[in-house]
């Protein structure tokens, strides 16, 4: 049949189950933080052992060829193949007229050490490569929880009758099963804390449709926008409003109770609303403190008109 003889209706142009659907899945996420895969930590794991102890095999081989050798003392082949680069190499590769090696344990010796040369390379390059995928940020819980019910046709969220015809058969059943051995090749950039809370419960004001046209994703870049704007207004509010009531109230120890309440919230909405280490929040939080003590003591505060100001020593 001559592909230009064959015509898709609207219904039927969805890739076919398996591989291809997946992988249209995913790559119809105009975000891409559906490119969720397996780590496969367990294996890593017992690979990067393997490797070890066969490096391990290989060290304690090549130290006993250390020990032969201090013992040779006499043995000028060894004591120059131990000393010198250009030796070892030629005294490996030594033949005599019918082409036998002159020195065939200085070419064991050789092939020894191009083989831990090699193994040590893909032993560091395998460490590199997991300690990376250990470092990465962990995909969303609610991304995850999406895909998989799409994984096991169940876009309700709710058991269902169809949810034992998964995307994927046999061992790949399990792709999404367990969170901890995912990783995410693109995570939104802004995961602090108010980010992921709109995504968890009010990420259905953000959904836009897929390339595919058919399934809808939370909109990383919608988010990212109202998370913006919350934060401004929040930061506006929490210095302006500071200020505002600080200027209105003539009480001393009013005053005093709400510079700490103030104090308090802004430290709150700091560690609670964003990602920001210890020692940034409490810089950050000294630096508002400093702000607010400095607008009550000077001219401008509400209460220094009425002698009740709180003045600072000096």
């Amino acid at each position: 049949m001559n592909s230009q003889d064959i015509e898709l209706s609207s219904g039927e142009g969805h890739p076919p189950n398996g591989f291809p659907s997946v992988a249209a899945k995913i790559a119809s996420d105009i975000d891409k933080t559906t490119t969720i895969y397996r780590r496969f930590d367990r294996l890593s794991a017992r690979n990067i052992l393997l490797l070890q102890a066969e490096i391990a095999e290989l060290e304690y081989e090549q130290d006993r060829y250390d020990a032969e050798d201090r013992k040779r003392g006499c043995d000028d082949v060894a004591m120059d193949s131990q000393s010198d680069w250009r030796e070892f190499v030629r005294n490996s590769a030594a033949k005599d007229r019918y082409g036998k090696l002159l020195h065939p344990r200085e070419r064991e010796k050789m092939e020894l050490s191009m083989k831990i040369r090699s193994k040590l390379k893909e032993y560091h390059e395998t460490l590199a490569a997991h300690r990376d995928l250990l470092n990465a940020t962990p995909p969303s819980p609610s991304t995850v929880k999406a895909l998989r019910n799409w994984f096991f046709n169940n876009t309700s969220g709710r058991k269902t009758e169809n949810e034992e015809t998964p995307q994927l058969w046999g061992a790949s059943v399990g792709t999404y099963d367990d969170i901890h051995d995912l990783v995410a090749l693109r995570v939104p950039a802004d995961q602090d804390r108010l980010s992921t809370f709109i995504q968890n419960n009010l990420g259905v004001l953000f959904q836009t449709r897929a390339s595919d046209g058919h399934t809808t994703y939370i909109s990383e870049r919608s988010v990212s926008h109202f998370v913006a704007i919350l934060s401004t207004v929040l930061a506006a509010i929490m210095l302006f409003g500071a200020i505002i009531s600080l200027y209105i109230v003539k009480n001393q120890q009013a005053l005093l109770g709400m510079l700490s309440g103030w104090t308090v919230l802004f430290a709150a909405c700091v560690g609670l609303l964003t990602n920001a280490k210890r020692d940034q929040i409490f810089g950050a939080t000294a630096a508002y403190a400093a702000v607010l003590v400095v607008f009550v003591s000077g001219n401008l505060g509400g209460a220094s008109s009425t002698g009740n100001c709180i003045c600072t020593p000096g």
